[in-house]
């Protein structure tokens, strides 16, 4: 981290050291085709809320030559949620579905107890340049929702509420802020809020969830005169009221986190449960081609770790 002269604290804040708990680097892959920063989970934190997963895809300019392929692959135990800055990816799962994502609509696939999806660039874009930007997320299920039966919802974006005020704007993409309730189900209590401010705006961020944190998509942020640069993820500690202030140049920000988990979770590859016999179960049904095909992508898929 890194200090620069700002303003003081408002009277009563804490300083940063004292309301984050977390500040996380993330790691990067390449995930077909396309690198990704993988925020969680990190030996340092699993969960924040119901979020067990958080993935920054891009923002990246692909070739003509190249393309997103994401084969078929399985999920069980979680929600996943798609959400674009830049870009469109064509989503096929195995109940049938067959769409296209664009910024600002939100793709919820629950998992339950078994779905297999792949995500690609859509036929029309290939051949040309194309560019990508945005998040990925896992929701964890509480445990009594683990095993329902799989679904998918998606929500374009002209149906999230936003809000515009003093220098921040923003999208409400799941749960409640500000009084403003996005559309979007949830199964557990869920905050996910794509926030920008403009130069110097300030910002509260109050301690209504139980675990709240922040990811920094582009910009740079201070927090009680710490500033924390683009692709670090703050997870605050709880019960404190935070003030975020932009950076010089701005920032894009986004808020999670919600209700802790009710017990420990389990992740290995794309399964999330809270029995490690339920994982083993999953990798067994997936050898052995015992989950569902993706109709219209049956010809290629993604085989078990090793």
């Amino acid at each position: 981290m890194s200090f620069f002269p700002g303003e003081d604290p408002a009277p009563g804040d804490a300083r940063a050291a004292d309301l984050i708990e977390h500040l996380i680097i993330p790691r990067t892959s390449d995930i077909g085709g396309l690198q990704v920063r993988r925020a969680l989970p990190t030996a340092k934190r699993r969960l924040v809320g119901p979020f067990i997963f958080f993935d920054r895809m891009g923002p990246a300019k692909l070739t003509p030559e190249q393309a997103l392929d994401v084969k078929p692959h399985p999920h069980i135990g979680l929600s996943t949620v798609t959400y674009l800055f830049d870009g469109e990816i064509k989503h096929r799962d195995s109940l049938g579905t067959e769409l296209v994502i664009r910024p600002g609509d939100v793709n919820l696939m629950t998992a339950g107890r078994g779905i297999v999806h792949s995500e690609r660039t859509p036929e029309n874009l290939r051949g040309g340049p194309l560019s990508i930007s945005g998040l990925q997320t896992w929701l964890a299920l509480p445990s009594h929702l683990e095993e329902i039966d799989p679904a998918f919802a998606h929500t374009s974006a002209a149906t999230l509420p936003e809000f515009s005020d003093g220098g921040a704007s923003g999208r409400v993409v799941i749960g409640s802020f500000g009084g403003l309730s996005a559309p979007v189900k949830s199964f557990s209590g869920t905050l996910y809020v794509d926030l920008r401010l403009q130069p110097g705006a300030r910002f509260p961020f109050p301690a209504t969830e139980e675990e709240r944190a922040a990811y920094m998509l582009s910009g740079s942020l201070s927090i009680a005169g710490e500033s924390f640069a683009a692709d670090q993820l703050l997870v605050f500690r709880q019960g404190d009221a935070i003030t975020l202030q932009a950076g010089p140049e701005g920032c894009h920000i986004m808020l999670f986190g919600g209700d802790a988990m009710d017990g420990k979770r389990y992740i290995w590859w794309n399964f999330v449960s809270s029995s490690q016999e339920r994982i083993e179960q999953a990798k067994q049904e997936w050898k052995t081609g015992r989950f569902d095909i993706v109709p219209g992508d049956e010809e290629e898929f993604v085989p078990l770790p090793g």
